[in-house]
C-alpha cells in the first residue's frame, strides 16, 4: 500500500457532472463546487494537481484564474494544470495569473501522439520555453496505434469521440500505423512500446497518460519504459506524418481557411 505522499493524485473540472443548473464550465461557483465534489468522492482533503479540462469561452479568464488560485490557497490543490486549447489562449491565461500574482499552470495536457502532432507547431514550444510540464492524452490514439487499421474492437465501433477524431483521417494515418507495426515486429515488442517510446524521446514530454480498464493493461505500458528507438527509427516514424485539421479542443476549429473578413461579407461582396 502506497503512502499518500508517494503518489500524485490529479483530477479535472469543466464538463457538467450532473444535469442541473450551475454545474460545469469554469465560473468561480462551478470550480469551487467541482473541487469539493472531487475531494468528497476521493475521500481526500487535497489533490496534487487540479486541471481545467478545456477553455471556457463563456467565463472571463480573470474569474477562472482567481478561482483556481483560491483553490490552491485554500489547500485543496497543490498545483493547477490545463488541457487542450489554442496556445495563445493558454499564454493569455498564464499572463493573467502572472499579472495579478495568482497561481500559474504547471502542466498542459494536449492531444499528442504519432497520428496527431499538430501541437508541435505552437503549444509544445510554448510549454518548453515556459517550463510547463506536458502530459499528453491519447498516446495510443485511442488504440489505433496498437493494431492494424482493419482490425476493429468494441471501442472502435462505439467510441463516438474516437470515430470523429480518427476515422476522418484514415488515409493520412494508415502509413504511420504501418511503420509502427514494422518496427514493433522487428524488435518483437507490442506496438504500444513503439508509440510510448516515441513520445518519451521528446524532451518536452513529462509523462504520457495511459488509459487502462484492467490491471493487466498497465504491464505493457510499464515495460515500455525499458524500450527505446534509434534516431533512424524516429525519423522513419515521423516521415510519414501529414498535417491534420486541428482537433481535440472545444469548440472544434472550422475546416475553412482563416479569414479576417466575416463569411457573410465575402458572400455579399
Amino acid at each position: 500500500m502506497a503512502r499518500r505522499d508517494e503518489i500524485v493524485v490529479a483530477t479535472k473540472t469543466f464538463f457538467p457532472w450532473r444535469n442541473s443548473p450551475n454545474t460545469g464550465f469554469l465560473s468561480r461557483k462551478a470550480i469551487f463546487q467541482s473541487i469539493d465534489d472531487s475531494l468528497m468522492r476521493l475521500g481526500m482533503d487535497y489533490v496534487d494537481l487540479f486541471q481545467i479540462h478545456r477553455f471556457d469561452y463563456s467565463t472571463p479568464v480573470e474569474e477562472t484564474m482567481e478561482a483556481l488560485h483560491d483553490v490552491v490557497k485554500a489547500g485543496k490543490a497543490r498545483y493547477i494544470g490545463a488541457s487542450s486549447m489554442e496556445a495563445w489562449r493558454f499564454a493569455k491565461m498564464q499572463h493573467t495569473a502572472e499579472r495579478n500574482g495568482w497561481t500559474r499552470f504547471i502542466t498542459m495536457q494536449p492531444q499528442y501522439n504519432l497520428l496527431y502532432r499538430e501541437e508541435e507547431r505552437e503549444m509544445l514550444p510554448l510549454c518548453e520555453d515556459q517550463g510547463v510540464g506536458v502530459i499528453p492524452w491519447s498516446p495510443m490514439a485511442r488504440g489505433r496505434l496498437t493494431r492494424d487499421w482493419s482490425v476493429t474492437s468494441r471501442r472502435t465501433q462505439n467510441d463516438a469521440f474516437a470515430l470523429k477524431m480518427y476515422e476522418n483521417a484514415a488515409l493520412l494515418d494508415k502509413p504511420v500505423i504501418d511503420v509502427v507495426a514494422s518496427i514493433a515486429e522487428k524488435h518483437a515488442v507490442p506496438r504500444a512500446h513503439v508509440a510510448i517510446a516515441w513520445l518519451l524521446s521528446k524532451s518536452v514530454i513529462t509523462a504520457p497518460i495511459i488509459g487502462a480498464t484492467k490491471p493487466e493493461h498497465l504491464s505493457p505500458a510499464i515495460s515500455a519504459l525499458d524500450f527505446s528507438l534509434s534516431d533512424a527509427e524516429i525519423t522513419e516514424l515521423e516521415a510519414r506524418y501529414l498535417p491534420h485539421p486541428v482537433d481535440g479542443i472545444i469548440p472544434p476549429l472550422p475546416d475553412t481557411p482563416p479569414s479576417l473578413t466575416p463569411p457573410s461579407a465575402i458572400q455579399n461582396y
